[in-house]
Parts: C-alpha cells; structure tokens; sequence
C-alpha cells in the first residue's frame, strides 16, 4: 500500500482526507500471468494500478499482435476509450507475470472526480502525464531507428527485458524477432 500511495502523491499530492477516499474505493487482487484485463471490443469497467508485475496492451494485426505498450510496478492501467467514451476498447491488456493490483470501478472513479476537486486535479494530472508519455512514446517512434529505441528502452527500463518474452519487445518496436537478435548483438 506504502508503493501505491507514493505513486499517487507523486502524480498530485493530496489531501489525507481525499487520499482516504481514493484507498477506500480501491481493492487489492492477485491476478496469474496471462489473465486479460481488458479485451478489445469490450468495454473496461476498472482502472487498475499495477503494484507487482508486468502488463502489456495490444491490438490484433492481420497477421499478429501488435504491441504498444508496457506497463510495469508503479503505472496505471486502462482502457482509455472506455474510460473517456464509455466505448468499447480497441486494445487488450494483458497480465504477463503473476500481478499484484489495486482495482477502482470506473463509475466509482468519475463519482470521486464529480464530488472532489482534490481528486479531479489529480485526475486531470494523471491524464496530463499519461498524454506527455504518449507524445514522447509516438515522437520516439516517428524519429527514431529501432535500435535508437531499444538502447531507450534498455536505458530507461533494463530490468524489463529480462521480464518480457523477445517476440513482445520487437512487436513494440516494430521489427521482427531476427533484426532484434542483430539490435541486440551491435549493442552488446
């Protein structure tokens, strides 16, 4: 609990009394690897804050699963477009380790929003942040080889690549697992 309160004062410090009001609505859940949080085509109906383990979102490609996006102790997880929209997701979440999560209900989240402003400053910080991780993560993309990308991801998250199978990195960054196996050798 200690871990999830410091990641929420660290998107917005809140007050204790609205700090309590979050944790009440939060609930503690072991998940096993390979459980999905969120389907695609469904709409999610739970933000969940990841206090152990590792998660990845997802779409279905013609041929594979295209990931883009890694999600590791300390982040939030969601379905955006069901989250704003109340649409279904375009994206699967999955759990790639055994996890350790906080669950809220979405409805109980935009009731904490609607009845505390402390909340929804730190909502709207979250989605502030979460938005600048998007910018920069489809800015690297765009201007960036492959390598470049994975010496970022080797820099910025090293213990990651022990945890996450070859095929999902190189999905993430957009190159077969045999031009990662070269990425891999020019960096060593």
């Amino acid at each position: 609990m200690d871990e999830l309160i410091k990641k929420i004062n660290s998107i917005y410090p809140l007050k204790p009394d609205s700090l309590k009001l979050l944790l009440g609505e939060m609930h503690k859940i072991a998940l096993p690897k390979n459980k999905v949080l969120v389907e695609a085509g469904h709409i999610g109906r739970s933000a969940y804050f990841i206090q152990k383990g590792i998660a990845r979102a997802y779409c279905e490609g013609r041929d594979n699963q295209i990931t883009f996006w890694f999600g590791l102790e300390g982040d939030f997880v969601f379905s955006y477009n069901s989250y704003i929209n109340g649409q279904p997701g375009y994206e699967s979440i999955e759990l790639l380790e055994n996890s350790t999560l906080y669950e809220i209900k979405d409805e109980a989240l935009q009731r904490l929003f609607l009845e505390n402003i402390d909340l929804a400053n730190w909502g709207r910080k979250l989605a502030e942040l979460e938005l600048i991780k998007l910018e920069e993560r489809y800015i690297s993309r765009l201007f960036k080889s492959a390598s470049e990308c994975y010496a970022e991801l080797l820099k910025n998250s090293p213990n990651l690549i022990q945890r996450i199978q070859l095929g999902y990195i190189a999905s993430y960054l957009g190159v077969t697992q045999v031009t990662l196996s070269r990425i891999r050798a020019e960096i060593k």
